[in-house]
């Protein structure tokens, strides 16, 4: 069955999740990471599906959250994987913990540290470039 309201977490750059209902409508979606939808899935968990920003490193959007093979720009949701009805539904109370863990405090520093390695990669590779 397909729902009309969906329980999710919203995430958003250096804040904590936050629980919220919206409307599951592709607007509401949209509304919330600020353009196109586009659907990431994390490794080794199919229960959910992030909802992030399709344009959001190409259109500047604060870098966000580390999923383990990219980092999402701009805020985006997380929400039950309805794969059965090809649509979405709700978290569980227990989704709702684990993701909250998932991308808490810790989640927010090792995405720094990372964007911050990659950057440092880069300037030390510009740098050997110019010295040959």
């Amino acid at each position: 069955m397909i729902e009309n309201k969906l329980r999710c977490l919203l995430v958003e750059p250096y804040k904590l999740p936050e629980v919220i209902e919206i409307n599951n409508t592709l607007e509401d979606k949209q509304k919330i990471v600020g353009g196109y939808i586009e659907c990431a899935y994390l490794p080794n968990d199919e229960d959910v599906v992030i909802i992030c920003n399709e344009e959001g490193k190409i259109n500047g959007l604060q870098l966000n959250r580390d999923i383990g093979h990219d980092i999402i720009a701009g805020p985006f949701l997380i929400v039950g994987d309805d794969y059965e009805n090809g649509d979405f539904k709700s978290l569980t109370d227990e989704q709702i913990m684990k993701y909250k863990i998932k991308f808490g405090k810790n989640s927010i520093l090792q995405t720094e540290n990372k964007i911050n390695s990659i950057i440092v990669n880069k300037a030390l590779n510009k740098f050997d470039r110019e010295e040959r």
